[in-house]
C-alpha cells in the first residue's frame, strides 16, 4: 500500500465514487416537469446545474409567468437509462453519443439536441508504475466501461496515434466505479473512463493520470443531450428552452471558479449526484480544463468523425446519417440562459 494513503482514506474514495451508481435513484416527479436522466458523473454536470438554475428563476417570478421546469432522475447506469428512454417513461437524458446514434438507426424516435460536455476522460495507471508512455501499456490489461462508452473509442484513437492495435492490449469491460478498486488490487494495469472514476484514485493518492482528452482529443463528445421524438413535435418551445438552460449552464461552469465550486456544492446533494464533493471538487480543479462546458456547439463534422470511430470498433454496424440521429435546430437558434445562482 502507497504510504501516501492509509486504508480508510483508500476505502473512503472508493466508496464517494461508488456507491452513487450502486443504486437507482429516482425521486417522485413534480407535476408538470419535465424529467431529464442522467448518471451522477461530471460530464452530465450541466444537467443539474440547468434544474436548479431554472428553479430560482421561476421562483423569482409571479406564478402565472413562470414556464418550464425540469428535474433531474439519477439512474444507476447507462442500460437502464437507455431502456427508460426507449420505454418512453422518460423523454430526455444524457446519453452516450455512439449509444443515441444506435438506437436512432434501430428506428427509436430519439434525437440528440446539444452537447453536455467536452472532455473529461482519463487513461489511469498506478502511481508507483513505471509507465511513461502510451506504447508501454501494450500486453498490459486495460479496463474500459463497454464498447458503447466513447472512452473505448479514446482508447483506441491512443492506440493509432502509436502505430499499435487493439489486440496490443488485454481489454477487460468493467464498471467504471470497480476500475479505481482494480487498479489498487493490480487487477488491471490501466483503466479508461470518466470522471470522477479517475479523480477517485488520483486523489486518494495511488493512481496518476497517464494520458486525458483535454491533450490528446480536445474535442473529444461524449454525453449528449438526447430527446424523444414526440417531445420535439409536441412541444418543441419546451426543447428549445431546456437546450437554452444547458447552454448557458455550460457557458456558466466555464466563466471562474466560483461558479465551480457553488456546481460542486449542487452537485454532491442528495437530489443529485450524492457524492463526496471533495472527489467532485478535484476533477474541477486538477486541472481546472479536465471538463469543459463552455463551447458545446454542434459541429456536423466532428459528429460523424465519432461515428465513423464506432462503425470502425464495431460499436455500429454501419454508418449512420447525421440527420437520422440529430436535431440541430435548436442549437442553431438557441439563446443561453442567463444563469445566476
Amino acid at each position: 500500500m502507497p504510504s501516501s494513503i492509509s486504508r480508510r482514506q483508500l476505502l473512503q474514495s472508493l466508496s464517494a465514487a461508488a456507491l452513487p451508481l450502486g443504486t437507482f435513484s429516482c425521486s417522485k416527479a413534480k407535476p408538470d416537469a419535465l424529467v431529464v436522466g442522467g448518471l451522477p458523473v461530471t460530464c452530465n454536470l450541466t444537467l443539474p446545474v440547468a434544474c436548479v438554475a431554472k428553479d430560482a428563476s421561476n421562483k423569482s417570478l409571479p406564478a402565472g409567468a413562470r414556464k418550464f421546469e425540469y428535474q433531474y432522475s439519477k439512474y444507476s447506469g447507462w442500460p437502464e437509462l437507455k431502456e427508460s428512454l426507449m420505454a418512453g417513461r422518460i423523454q430526455a437524458a444524457y446519453l452516450l453519443a455512439p449509444l443515441a446514434m444506435d438506437l436512432a438507426d434501430k428506428g427509436i424516435p430519439l434525437k440528440i439536441v446539444s452537447l453536455g460536455h467536452r472532455s473529461g476522460a482519463v487513461i489511469m495507471v498506478r502511481t508507483d508504475s513505471s509507465y511513461q508512455h502510451f506504447r508501454e501499456l501494450a500486453g498490459k490489461r486495460v479496463a474500459v466501461p463497454s464498447r458503447f462508452a466513447v472512452d473505448f473509442l479514446f482508447l483506441r484513437r491512443m492506440l493509432m496515434q502509436e502505430n499499435m492495435d487493439i489486440k496490443d492490449v488485454q481489454i477487460v469491460e468493467m464498471a467504471p466505479p470497480d476500475m479505481p478498486a482494480a487498479l489498487y488490487a493490480n487487477a488491471v494495469d490501466a483503466y479508461c473512463t470518466g470522471e470522477p472514476f479517475g479523480a477517485a484514485a488520483q486523489s486518494a493518492g495511488y493512481a496518476r493520470p497517464l494520458r486525458m482528452t483535454r491533450d490528446e482529443w480536445p474535442k473529444y463528445i461524449c454525453c449528449v443531450l438526447t430527446v424523444r421524438g414526440e417531445l420535439i413535435n409536441e412541444n418543441p418551445q419546451m426543447v428549445q428552452d431546456l437546450v437554452n438552460q444547458i447552454l448557458g449552464a455550460g457557458a456558466w461552469l466555464d466563466q471562474e471558479p466560483a461558479n465551480r465550486e457553488k456546481a460542486v456544492q449542487i452537485a454532491a446533494g442528495p437530489g443529485y449526484f450524492n457524492q463526496d464533493p471533495k472527489i467532485i471538487r478535484f476533477v474541477m480543479q486538477n486541472p481546472s480544463d479536465r471538463v469543459t462546458y463552455g463551447d458545446l456547439r454542434m459541429i456536423r463534422s466532428e459528429f460523424e468523425d465519432l461515428m465513423h470511430m464506432s462503425v470502425a470498433a464495431g460499436t455500429l454496424k454501419h454508418e449512420v446519417a447525421y440527420e437520422k440521429y440529430v436535431d440541430e435546430q435548436f442549437a442553431r437558434i438557441s439563446q443561453p440562459a442567463s444563469i445566476t445562482l
